[in-house]
């Protein structure tokens, strides 16, 4: 089982599903080790941040776009580009 911090309560939660997703989900947690249960909250909460990420809205001002627009807009340069530029590629083998 996993341990939860101190004073933090769980609450049931009753999900139906057919059985081959039933049988996909428990292949996949006993494969890293997991219970169902530890799979499925990890998943739905990867998968919730992901969501609300998505969804984050930053509004600058009309300056400070115009500033980070224009560094983006500048072609990549300098040490660390040029050493990733030279890097071998996996794909072009």
């Amino acid at each position: 089982m996993g341990s939860r911090p101190e004073g933090q309560e769980t609450r049931a939660v009753n999900l139906r599903m057919r059985d081959e997703v039933r049988a996909l989900i428990d292949r996949a947690a006993k494969s890293q080790g997991q219970t169902r249960s530890d799979f499925m909250i990890s998943a739905a909460r990867r998968a919730a941040e992901e969501t609300l990420v998505a969804q984050t809205f930053v509004q600058v001002d009309a300056e400070s776009f115009d500033h980070y627009r224009a560094i983006l807009d500048e072609p990549a340069s300098g040490d660390q580009f040029d050493r990733l530029m030279r890097a071998p590629q996996p794909w072009a083998k």
